[in-house]
Order: C-alpha cells, then structure tokens, then sequence
C-alpha cells in the first residue's frame, strides 16, 4: 500500500526539529512495510529531497526570498504579525493542488492522508477526484481554531469533510469540534514519543531523588497558551529553601515573563534556562522531580491539541501536573497518571507540587499510572495499526 502525506511543515535537513511526532509517524509507516511520499511546502527556494529514506516533495508558491509562510513558527501566528504573508495564500494552496495531482500520477498513492486540513484539503481534493483515491483528513486543533477569527472557513472545512473518506483527530478534544461542524465518524489518532525507544525503556517508575530543592520542569514555546505566567505566580505559594522552577525554551512572551519572575523575591527560585542542546534538554528531565504544563485557552481560544511533551516526560520518569483543558485529559487521567488542577490557578498548581513534594509513594502511583496510559494509547506500534486499519478500510470501500 502507498500513502501520500500533507503537511504544512516538515523537517527540512536531518537535524531539523520541526514537526518531530509527524516525522516519527512517517516513519513508523515505513517501517510498517508501507510506501510512503511526503509532500509539503517549501522553505526559502528548498527543493524536493529525502529525510530517513523518504522522498519529501517541495512545492514552490512565491521567490524564494518570500517563501516563509510555514515551518520556524505557525503560519496563522506569522501571518498575525505580518499581514501581507495572508497575499501567499492563494499561490501556496494553488501550487500545492497541481503539484498534488503531479505526484499522485507519478507515484499512485493508495491513500491521500492530507494533515491540518485547511488548507490542505483543497491541495489534496483535485488529486483525490481525478484518480479516485480516497482522502484521509487528520485535525490538530489550529484549523478549527481559525472558524472563530474568519468565519468564511467554517462552510470550507464543512464541505472537505464530507469529501473525506475517513477523518482523524489528534484528541477526543479535536473530535468534539469536528462533530459539532459535521456530525461524522471520528477516529481518535494521538501521537506517540519522539524519544529513541532505549531512552525511555531504560527509565524505572521510581521518584526521581531530590536533590537540594524539589525542582518543577516546564518545557516549551513561550506563548500565551502554555500558562507559564500562572506557573511564575504559583512561585508565590512555594517556599524557596525547597522549590525550583526550572522553564525551558524561549518565544515571544520571554522577556514579559523574566520581568515578572523578577517581582519574585523571597518565592521558589525561577531559573530560564533557555533554549537548549538535546544532551543538557535530557539532563534537566534527568534531575527534574516533576514536570508541568499549566495550559490555558488563550485569548484566541487556542488551547493544546494534545501535550505530545506530557507523553515523554511521562515515559522519562516524571510525575505530571497539567491544566484540564483541550487534549490534556486524554494523557494525564486525574488521579491515576498525573494530577490535573483548572486553568489559570496558581494555587491549585502550588498545592499539587506540595502534594508531591511531600508525597513519595503518591510519585510512584502515579508513574506506574504513566506507564499504563502509555501501553494503551500511545505506543507507536499501537497508532500505527489503528491507522493502517482505517487506510485498509477506505481502500476496500
């Protein structure tokens, strides 16, 4: 069987970062025996090249000079701070249609699996009537997101719906939306770790020691949406001669949210590590005692998908405090492989922290708890089959 992959972003060289559960997936698919093709845009004039053995067909939309619209950060993001990138959409879905319809009478795809289907299902759609092959739709979040900006969407991600042939979400949270647009079939297809297998394997589901201070690792962008200022105030309830709050990565809020740590004195010590090597990365989850993500929905209404992250701080050993929102229940389960507190509570993360701190046999329930949630749903191998059932599915259909 052969499956053509959509995307708005993939890696563009071997070290690239970008998009690292959908590159896993493509991989696993290989793996799995499958005939894979990735067809994305391309970056700054790149042109059609292979990552890990798979052919990564580049679609050119503008000069090479202008072609910034993806990868590096969200195009919706990019384009809210730059306008006039909105010019490149047209040429961007324009190109990638025929260049689609290229690729499928060339390599004769079984499977047109089109990712973030707006507007990738309108590269994908022309392709797909052409030569009957049937169209997977796999939804993120981001795009439904778009329907409360830019209300034209709405009939467009409607109607692609119900041109699909199978429709995928990454969270039962994404599912939700979906439904409440078109009332179809929705197959829950999360991601798994992009961590090497050995890295977590080797991991036992014992508490971290504490050394000196009980350290709280938070890991990501630094956006409105990942909650870190509510972590910064949840400092306040925390004394300092036994708490650390370790925040890694970097993004557009850093520098507001130093400013704010600064007002901290006398607090749990907030170290900005900033954007670091995959070995000092590794080190932090190493000598972390547990690992947060105090999510929010954001004044957009964006909120996290799924919190892939969540997953392999999970299968690295760390107990999980997150906020009960979007995709996050579907990882963590109150009580059993984490503890979930409401949105935009710094308090309620300060207690959960405390409850752990002071709480070792609490640690390890909830690491055993990790384990379990992650044999049953997010093991690669277990993805992988579910997905490739519904490609058999639609083929026969």
């Amino acid at each position: 069987m052969k499956i053509l992959v959509i995307g708005s972003v993939y890696p563009r060289f071997h070290e690239d970062a970008e998009v690292p559960w959908l590159r896993a997936s493509v991989a696993h698919l290989k793996k799995a025996g499958l005939g894979i093709q990735v067809l994305a845009p391309a970056y700054k004039g790149l042109k059609t090249h292979e990552i890990d053995g798979v052919k990564v067909n580049r679609f050119r939309y503008a000069p090479a000079g202008w072609e910034i619209l993806t990868h590096e950060e969200g195009a919706p993001s990019k384009m809210a701070s730059k306008p006039w990138l909105q010019l490149l959409a047209i040429p961007y879905i324009i190109s990638g249609f025929f260049k689609c319809i290229s690729i499928c009478r060339k390599f004769k795809p079984d499977v047109i699996h089109a990712h973030w289907p707006f507007p990738h299902a309108y590269i994908a759609l022309g392709a797909a009537k052409l030569f009957r092959i049937p169209l997977v739709l796999n939804f993120h979040g981001a795009e439904l997101l778009l329907i409360r900006k830019k209300k034209w969407v709405k009939p467009l991600l409607k109607f692609a719906i119900g041109q699909a042939q199978a429709v995928f979400a990454n969270s039962s949270f994404t599912a939700s939306k979906i439904k409440a647009l078109r009332n179809v079939n929705v197959e829950w297809s999360p991601y798994g770790t992009t961590l090497e297998s050995s890295a977590a394997s080797e991991v036992e589901a014992v508490p971290h020691p504490i050394n000196g201070k009980f350290k709280i690792l938070f890991v990501g962008r630094h956006i409105e949406r990942k909650g870190i200022c509510y972590l910064i105030e949840a400092a306040k309830y925390l004394p300092r001669d036994k708490f650390e709050i370790r925040i890694v990565g970097v993004g557009d809020l850093t520098e507001k949210l130093k400013e704010l740590a600064a007002h901290n004195a006398g607090n749990a010590e907030i170290v900005f590590t900033g954007k670091l090597s995959p070995e000092d990365l590794a080190k932090e989850y190493r000598t972390a005692n547990v690992f947060t993500l105090p999510a929010i929905i954001d004044s957009k209404g964006d909120t996290e998908g799924l919190g892939v992250v969540l997953i392999e701080a999970m299968e690295l050993g760390l107990p999980i405090v997150a906020s009960n929102v979007g995709g996050i229940p579907d990882v963590v389960v109150d009580g059993e492989s984490g503890i979930l507190v409401p949105e935009k509570d710094p308090q309620a993360l300060a207690n959960a922290f405390k409850r752990l701190e002071s709480e070792p046999g609490l640690v390890k329930q909830l690491l055993e708890g990790s384990r379990k949630r992650i044999r049953e749903c997010f093991t690669w191998d277990g993805i992988i089959k579910r997905q490739i059932a519904e490609y058999k599915k639609v083929v026969r259909n």
